[in-house]
């Protein structure tokens, strides 16, 4: 009787097992139906890869900073992250700017830039004072700026975006490219304007090629140049390439023999990154760098060609928030008032 016993509570027992089983793999399929469901459900969140784009606020033309973020947030759907760097004087006022106008809706972060990296490496220049401005040299800081970001967007502050941001942050870089800029010889139709109003687009506007230091870089004068007031950057290798660390080696190199400062284009932030990047970088597709709008309060581009651009730059000393310039309905439709008042657009009326 023994044996028959035990072989019936054999049998009970994988009966047992075996409906302990099934019941198990029903609770695990709907427990991980329930898992899926609920990642699912957050991955539009979640999973949306943040763009981080960096632009400055300097004082006196805060205003500007403001237009370039809120035409930017206004064109696109991507998950943007602004990091607005100023020093820490202009900072309260951005920072209360931003909370309470229409763009308290956008996701930032506010850094302060210390101006004194700077010290020992910026050479006086009397002809354009605006140019030595500690802010002008943060697109050089970028990684000791920004963490964790393995791309990102840096722009002037006086430019306005047209189209979305998404475009310019899916700019390929080739590989061992720190960074992606404009080409000045890119757009045909901007050549003319360049012509007609005597500006430089070859590196021999931008450095001083009677210095043997400059000769000694075997780069032609008539090189074409770059804008980097748009830049798409590869974190990792700007600082696997150490540019920050060359980039202050040349301006050092200026206070000490006088490379650049002086040239005609006054290029203080440009003619390092020239030399640095050069034959180093990617394009940027030129419908997303339509510059010059400042270098003339009388030299105008068709309408239609800047309604067609993607991004527009005031670079030169005619700014769009200021009297005289040109095409400034196309700047003013995206700046919104500062809610303190300190800040106020130069108009012919005004």
């Amino acid at each position: 009787i023994l044996p028959f016993v035990s072989v019936n509570q054999v049998l009970l027992l994988l009966l047992v097992l075996t409906v302990c089983a099934i019941l198990y793999n029903k609770v695990h399929q709907v427990s991980s139906a329930l898992k899926n469901e609920a990642v699912d459900s957050e991955t539009p969140e979640e999973m949306e890869e943040e763009i981080p784009v960096v632009i400055c606020a300097a004082a006196g033309r805060m205003g500007a900073a403001i237009a370039a973020i809120s035409s930017i947030y206004s064109n696109t759907e991507a998950n943007v992250l602004f990091y607005v760097v100023g020093l820490k004087t202009t900072i309260p006022h951005i920072r209360k700017w931003i909370e309470n106008s229409k763009l308290k809706e956008i996701k930032f972060k506010v850094v302060e830039f210390n101006p004194m990296v700077l010290k020992g490496k910026i050479r006086q220049d009397a002809s354009r004072p605006e140019l030595l401005q500690p802010l002008n040299f943060v697109r050089f800081y970028l990684p000791l700026l920004i963490q964790k970001h393995e791309k990102v967007i840096y722009l002037d502050d006086d430019i306005i975006v047209q189209g979305d941001i998404q475009e310019l942050y899916d700019t390929k870089l080739a590989p061992g490219h720190a960074a992606a800029f404009s080409d000045d010889c890119d757009l045909p139709s901007t050549h003319e304007m360049v012509r007609s109003v005597g500006m430089q687009n070859t590196y021999m506007g931008f450095l001083d090629y009677r210095k043997q230091a400059i000769r000694d870089l075997g780069i032609s004068p008539s090189t074409c140049s770059f804008n980097p007031g748009v830049i798409v950057a590869n974190m990792t290798e700007w600082k696997h390439q150490r540019i920050t660390k060359q980039l202050e080696k040349w301006m050092q190199r200026n206070v000490e023999e006088n490379l650049y400062s002086s040239t005609l284009a006054g290029g203080v932030a440009t003619s390092p990154m020239l030399i640095v990047f050069h034959r180093k970088y990617s394009t940027i597709n030129p419908m997303w760098h339509i510059r010059h709008l400042g270098w003339s309060p009388d030299t105008r581009y068709s309408e239609h060609f800047l309604q067609e651009a993607k991004l527009l730059h005031w670079n030169g000393r005619y700014k769009p928030w200021d009297y005289p310039s040109v095409h400034t309905n196309l700047w003013e439709k995206w700046f919104i008032p500062d809610p303190s008042g300190r800040f106020k657009l130069t108009r012919p009326d005004s």
